[in-house]
This record gives C-alpha cells, sequence and structure tokens, in this order.
C-alpha cells in the first residue's frame, strides 16, 4: 500500500468516526494572534503547546527557517491578509535553535538538485533570467539575527497596521523553552 493510500483510508476513518469534532474552530483567530515560523517537523506539536494554543486560536505561516525575506513575498502577503481579513492583532516570528537554514551553503543544495535530475539548462536559464540561487537558497549564521531581521521588515512595512505589535522569539525544539529576542 502507498503513502497516499494510507492516507486516504486513514481519513476516511477518521471522518467517518468524527475524530474532527475536538479540532473544529472558526477561521478567525480565537487568540487574535499570528505566528510566523519555522516548517521543521519538530515544531509541529511542540509549539503550539509551548505557547499554550490550540486549533482556531492563531494564524500559523511556515516556512524555511521562519524567514520573511522580503517586504513583497507570499510570507508578508501571509502576515498581512491574517491581520486586515483575519483579525489577527499581533505578529510572532519565532525561530529555533538547530534550524536546517543556519549555515546551509547553497551550493551544497544545487548539487543536490544536480544529483536528483535537474538540468545544467535549468540553470543556465535561471542565471540568465537574473536569479541568484546562490543567494535565494542560502541560509542565515545566526538564528537570533535572522529573527531580529524578518521582525524589522515585518515592523518597518508600509502596510502594517499601525501600532501592531511584532515580536520575536527563538524556541528550542528539545525542551520548548523560548527565548525573547531584542
Amino acid at each position: 500500500m502507498s503513502q497516499l493510500e494510507e492516507i486516504l483510508e486513514y481519513n476516511q476513518k477518521f471522518v467517518e468516526e468524527k475524530a474532527y469534532v475536538p479540532y473544529e474552530a472558526g477561521g478567525r483567530p480565537a487568540k487574535k494572534m499570528t505566528i510566523v515560523t519555522c516548517m521543521d517537523c519538530r515544531l509541529v506539536e511542540l509549539l503550539p503547546k509551548a505557547l499554550n494554543i490550540k486549533n482556531g486560536d492563531a494564524v500559523m505561516v511556515k516556512c524555511a527557517g521562519g524567514m520573511v525575506e522580503g517586504s513583497y513575498g507570499s510570507t508578508m502577503k501571509s502576515i498581512l491578509v491574517s491581520l486586515y481579513e483575519l483579525g489577527s492583532e499581533a505578529v510572532y516570528v519565532i525561530g529555533h535553535t538547530g534550524c536546517g537554514m543556519h549555515g546551509l551553503e547553497a551550493e551544497k543544495m544545487i548539487q543536490d538538485m544536480k544529483d536528483r535530475g535537474v538540468g545544467e539548462e535549468v540553470f543556465t536559464a535561471l542565471e540568465s533570467d537574473g536569479i541568484d540561487l546562490n543567494m535565494w537558497l542560502g541560509g542565515f549564521q545566526s538564528v537570533e539575527a535572522q529573527v531580529q531581521k524578518s521582525v524589522s521588515i515585518i515592523k518597518n512595512h508600509p502596510l502594517l497596521p499601525e501600532g501592531t505589535p511584532v515580536y520575536g522569539l527563538v524556541i528550542d525544539p528539545k525542551t520548548g523553552a523560548l527565548k525573547p529576542v531584542n
């Protein structure tokens, strides 16, 4: 049985047994908060537990490294939608120790892409289009500095509602301990 078949079989039982009932929630965050964090699989259950949030309490925006890389990318767009359309009133950028983006070198990932069949012509075409893969795929050297950078991008965005609090934190994925970043 394939992974997809297993998922669908499980899902059918999940729905039939109404196992979704404990997770029912409205479409707006009850605690009026937006969390920008990493996609790291260790944070899936730990982060909400460490923050005392449950399904329906917060908007969660997840991406590699929990990074807000630019003022007009999809992460920032998601933050603005959460603030203007979903009723969030605060933004929390939460990085984590042991992040895979910490020290990530683009050259290695590019080689991994080539090893998995992406042809040299694709890289040449992207370069011709002005895309700097080394910059785009690169990681960061300090989780705290990356959180500070993301917080700064959000706080200085011209479309951010005036007075919106934006906080930076780092979580330890082993213990759930949170540390504010100034």
